[in-house]
Formats: structure tokens, C-alpha cells, sequence
């Protein structure tokens, strides 16, 4: 297959027999950087697991210290009062049924979605766009709660979420290019 040369040059610079530190890594990722816009840094790992067995699965959520550089788009499934904490604390869009009917036409313009545990039930009904696109709250990732303005607070703040893909990898954004190496590490 035929490279850039950018990535030649990039490539020449990393040794696959070598382990590198944290911050030796950081340091080549952002020695990499050929690109006009500001790229986001993520970091693969690979586990070893086998992600078709339950007991081997590896999923939750972190709160990067720094945050990822991007700002999320959050959508609050709620009703009444939670809907009004939800605002203040910053949430994108907010709604119950008018929402719940809108996801259903497929709309999905948004980063990360929470929900009251009242309205599961209809948002449960959005398993099929929702679920795919890795988007549906999920009490075990903090995104179905009660407290809806410290789950917006949260995903607004940077924290992410993580899972095994298919072929046993972990793979997730620790910040963008333009991040001090020390905050690309403390965020690794």
C-alpha cells in the first residue's frame, strides 16, 4: 500500500520493538502532528480479552482531568423539575416525549444522552438507533440517575466512556495536539 509522506516521515520516527513511556509517547504523538487543524490524541491498548465472554469485558466510564478538548453535546431525557436542573447545568437539548419521538425519526445529533429512571420505559423504546451508536443511557455508566444536573456536569467536564471492541482493544481520546504534554499524560 502506498504511504503519505508524512506518515513515512512520522513512522520513521517509532521503533515497534520498543516500549515507550507515557511521556516519551506523548512526546512522538505531538513530534507527529503534520495536520492544519488541532487532531485529537487517543490512545489504543491491546487487552488480550475475549470480549464475547461476559466475564472478560472491560467497560466504564473516567473523568479526564483535563477534559478532551471537545465540547460535548448532551441530550436529557427528563420531565418537570430534572428537566430545569438539567438546563442549568448546561444540557444541549431537553425533553421527554417531544424528544423521545424526534430520536425516533432517527435524529442523533448529539454526543452522549441521560435519562430520569422514570422515562426508561419510553426511551427504552430507542433501543434501535440509540444502541448501535453506542448513545443509549445505561445505568452502570452513570447516564440513567436521579441527578441529572451532575451526570451533564460530568460529560460536559470530560469524562468518557470506554469499552472492548470486537478484536480486544481499548481505544480512547486522552485530549487534542495542542494539549501540554503534561496534561496529555496526567490525562493518560
Amino acid at each position: 500500500m502506498k504511504r503519505s509522506k508524512a506518515y513515512m516521515k512520522a513512522a520513521e520516527q517509532i521503533n515497534p520493538d520498543e516500549l515507550y513511556s507515557p511521556l516519551a509517547a506523548v512526546r512522538i504523538a505531538k513530534g507527529t502532528v503534520s495536520t492544519k487543524f488541532d487532531p485529537t490524541v487517543e490512545v489504543s491498548i491491546r487487552l488480550g480479552v475475549d470480549p464475547r465472554k461476559a466475564d472478560q469485558m472491560v467497560r466504564g466510564t473516567v473523568n479526564l482531568p483535563h477534559g478532551t478538548g471537545k465540547t460535548a453535546r448532551v441530550l436529557v431525557f427528563a420531565n418537570g423539575e430534572k428537566a430545569d436542573e438539567a438546563r442549568a447545568a448546561g444540557a444541549d437539548f431537553v425533553g421527554s416525549d417531544d424528544l423521545i419521538e424526534k430520536v425516533k425519526g432517527g435524529w442523533t445529533d448529539f454526543d452522549s444522552a441521560v435519562s430520569t429512571p422514570d422515562l426508561m420505559g419510553k426511551v427504552g423504546t430507542l433501543g434501535k438507533v440509540l444502541g448501535p451508536r453506542g448513545l443509549m443511557p445505561n445505568p452502570k455508566t452513570g447516564t440513567v440517575t436521579m441527578d441529572v444536573a451532575k451526570a451533564v456536569a460530568d460529560i460536559k467536564g470530560g469524562k468518557i466512556e470506554f469499552r472492548v471492541d470486537k478484536h480486544s482493544n481499548l481505544q480512547f481520546p486522552i485530549g487534542k495536539a495542542s494539549f501540554d504534554e503534561v496534561q496529555l499524560v496526567e490525562n493518560y
